[in-house]
């Protein structure tokens, strides 16, 4: 299967950060990063009940990112498969992100955990439910160590 998916965003993220140097890379290494989800007024009706959230997962297109099957990761020095890491250099550029719902202004949701760029496009929002979402592993590859470096490392130019 290699036929071109296509997908439309349903909102877009407004931050304060303008380019990916110097972001942070994870939203847990921004928690007090604020930003703000504007859902577009045709998808308006699917925020119903989204208030009852503390935590969201909001799927993205990094739209300023590159597509390589190889990367350095931020938090290594050595190189890994581009699906062995959370790199936004990925051949469909797609983000993750688990934001904490701070308010919901009619289309507008304010959340904290912002590690994503200004006029970044959303394609689907979910509700984070530990029951459902959280998993106990003792694995969890080179991110070993790599995890070690999380507190102090910002974006660089080693994506583009």
């Amino acid at each position: 299967m290699t036929d071109p998916i296509t997908m439309r965003p349903i909102g877009v993220i407004r931050s304060p950060f303008q380019t990916t140097l110097g972001m942070p890379i994870q939203t847990v290494a921004a928690a007090g990063v604020e930003g703000t989800l504007e859902v577009f007024e045709p998808f308006a009706p699917g925020l119903r009940d989204i208030e009852g959230f503390e935590y969201l997962i909001v799927l993205t297109h990094l739209h300023q990112a590159t597509e390589k099957l190889e990367v350095v990761p931020f938090m290594d020095t050595v190189s890994h498969g581009v699906f062995a890491t959370r790199a936004p250099a990925r051949p469909n550029r797609i983000g993750l992100s688990i934001v904490q719902l701070v308010e919901v202004q009619g289309r507008v949701l304010r959340f904290r955990g912002n590690d994503m760029l200004d006029g970044t496009p959303v394609l689907d929002i979910k509700p984070y439910v530990p029951r459902l979402d959280l998993r106990t592993t003792e694995r969890i590859g080179w991110f070993d160590q790599g995890l070690q470096r999380l507190p102090s490392t910002l974006s660089d130019e080693r994506m583009k």
